[in-house]
């Protein structure tokens, strides 16, 4: 199977898996009382997490680190909790090629930095080559394993564990590069829901500068409408929302929104409704062809430029009316 295929196959098959975990929840409702059931087959159905080890990342940098982010516990006597995350720091911006956007920052300016918010199934380690890529743009990146993903501690997902554990990363990646106008928020798939929630959390006083969206749905219930009818039928059962259609409107900062128009996961025309419902300042780029995980090995140069677009307005270089208008 060629990478395309299976970046859109089965293993990426976010949709029909949701779409099979709301028809099912539908035959349980029938059959079962609660409701409880219904939610827990939902959440593994949806984020199917894999579990991984340190020992499947293979370093960016001389510099990698590996870190381990504390969770309080719930209440008193329960075992600790903790997630997997990985820093790797950027490369200095003047080691970016003469004449790049990223290049031309002044003396002293901090390069920008990256949280990266992966979606399900794939856990951190996983998404090493789109990490890769965007730290070859010129960005620090930190990147988390969810509870259940990677090493991270073994727990069935939620929306609201997943967004709890990305508010710890949040407040490690602040530590880590003080100035919120060096941070941008990243999220792929389902990750792009964790995403515009974070920013939507942490807008006044702004913690960040840019909001860049790749893949991106609007919300859990419309990746199963777009399944046909009896999609739309299901939809309304699902627990899990990442509603980010009803938030996208209230984030002022700089959007980049990515979506490749052969995705069969999150189809282009969720990144699509998504932009349109945002404000300006942003920016849609459509990759004609490009799968739903894929989109930086298949577009490899492109890509790059995107995300040098973005450390361009961040930084100053570039004024984001000029950048994202076009």
């Amino acid at each position: 199977m060629n990478r395309r295929a299976w970046a859109g196959g089965r293993r990426g098959g976010s949709s029909r898996l949701l779409l099979a975990a709301l028809l099912w929840g539908l035959v349980g409702l029938a059959g079962l009382s609660g409701c409880t059931w219904l939610d827990v087959k939902q959440r593994g159905w949806i984020y199917r997490p894999t579990p991984g080890a340190l020992s499947d990342w293979q370093p960016i940098t001389a510099a990698d680190e590996a870190i381990w982010l504390q969770l309080p516990p719930d209440k008193a006597g329960d075992p600790p909790q903790r997630l997997r995350a990985i820093w790797v720091p950027s490369e200095a911006p003047s080691q970016l090629p003469s004449g790049a956007p990223g290049a031309a920052v002044g003396a002293g300016s901090a390069a920008p930095s990256v949280l990266y918010l992966h979606g399900t199934f794939r856990n951190l380690f996983q998404n090493r080559s789109k990490i890769a890529a965007i730290h070859a743009a010129g960005f620090s990146v930190l990147a988390v394993d969810y509870r259940g993903w990677g090493e991270s501690s073994t727990a069935l997902p939620s929306e609201a564990s997943i967004v709890e554990d990305a508010e710890l990363a949040y407040a490690e990646w602040q530590r880590r590069v003080p100035d919120p106008a060096a941070r941008i928020l990243f999220g792929h798939s389902m990750g792009s829901g964790v995403a515009v929630e974070l920013a939507l959390r942490h807008r006044a006083p702004a913690g960040y500068a840019a909001l860049v969206l790749e893949s991106a749905m609007t919300s859990m219930p419309d990746i199963a409408r777009d399944q046909g009818v009896l999609g739309s039928m299901a939809a309304w059962l699902t627990t899990q929302q990442f509603a980010s259609i009803n938030k996208i409107d209230q984030i002022s900062a700089p959007k980049w929104f990515l979506s490749g128009t052969a995705d069969n996961t999150v189809p282009s025309r969720q990144t699509e409704r998504l932009y349109r419902a945002a404000h300006d300042p942003r920016r849609l780029v459509l990759f004609e062809g490009g799968s739903h995980s894929g989109l930086a090995a298949e577009f490899e140069d492109r890509y790059r430029a995107v995300w040098r677009e973005v450390a361009a307005v961040v930084q100053g270089s570039t004024p984001a009316a000029g950048a994202l208008q076009r």
